[in-house]
């Protein structure tokens, strides 16, 4: 038994080894979500640290500033890691015949990705159930428990270039009463190293919310640059630009995301 557990120690301590050499993946930036976990026994703090959003339809606009919207993430196993995300700030200030401001915080996001397929594989798949709990207040948030789960899948290509694909169903609670229905989103996201430390990301995503008596139709192209400061440090930043009237106008951050 002792020899068991001191094999069985050797082969935590060199996969732990091994992924420390290996630099920071994160799921920023961009609305794909990246099939690599965080090494076992790791922490990872992932964080907009400033995102402004801008929808102006109907001569009404509206915009939301967001500060601090994280996500911390714990390495549970080689293929495996639990995640938590959370707002802390949000001001949502809507402009038309009047003035109007909300603040406070954002909802919460619990999820649990497994990795399906080995680390050095060319096509590489993970599973990605979430739970949304309504800690926001009332006009930033529904007030309803929603979830979902993703499916990412990442293709390898020459010169270290990825392709993500990011097929997602979700259950949403309806604007009205308290039913709820089904929405189905994908993303295309294509990212290229375009320097030593520097990726250059671009994605096409798009949405449909079957919502009762309608299905709203959704779509953006969004653009992002990632720097690694070092292997457990990365900053970034993008913009999300609607291609259809139920998105806003164009969405821009900033982000951090620190490896412990």
């Amino acid at each position: 038994m002792i020899r068991l557990a001191a094999l069985m120690l050797a082969a935590f301590a060199a996969g732990a080894a091994q992924a420390e050499d290996a630099p920071i993946c994160t799921d920023r930036p961009g609305k794909a979500n990246a099939v690599c976990t965080v090494p076992p026994g790791r922490l990872q703090l992932e964080t907009a640290a400033l995102g402004w959003t801008l929808k102006d339809a109907q001569r009404t606009r509206t915009e939301l500033v967001t500060i601090g919207a994280s996500v911390l993430k714990l390495g549970l196993t080689e293929r495996s890691d639990l995640q938590i995300g959370l707002t802390p700030y949000a001001e949502l200030t809507t402009r038309d015949s009047s003035a109007r401001r909300l603040s406070g915080v954002g909802d919460m996001v619990i999820r649990y990705k497994r990795r399906l397929t080995r680390a050095d594989a060319s096509v590489q798949a993970a599973v990605i159930p979430f739970l949304k709990l309504p800690t926001a207040g009332r006009g930033l948030g529904n007030g309803r428990v929603e979830g979902g789960a993703a499916l990412p899948i990442s293709f390898a290509f020459v010169g270290r270039a990825t392709m993500t694909l990011g097929p997602e169903m979700d259950v949403l609670a309806d604007a009205r009463g308290g039913g709820r229905h089904f929405a189905l989103a994908n993303v295309v996201n294509l990212s290229v190293p375009v320097a030593a430390r520097l990726t250059a990301t671009g994605e096409l995503w798009a949405g449909l919310d079957f919502q009762r008596g309608e299905t709203v139709k959704q779509a953006s192209a969004d653009a992002a640059l990632a720097y690694a400061l070092s292997k457990d440090v990365q900053i970034d930043g993008g913009a999300n630009f609607g291609l259809t009237r139920p998105m806003p106008d164009v969405e821009t951050y900033f982000g951090l995301s620190l490896r412990f």
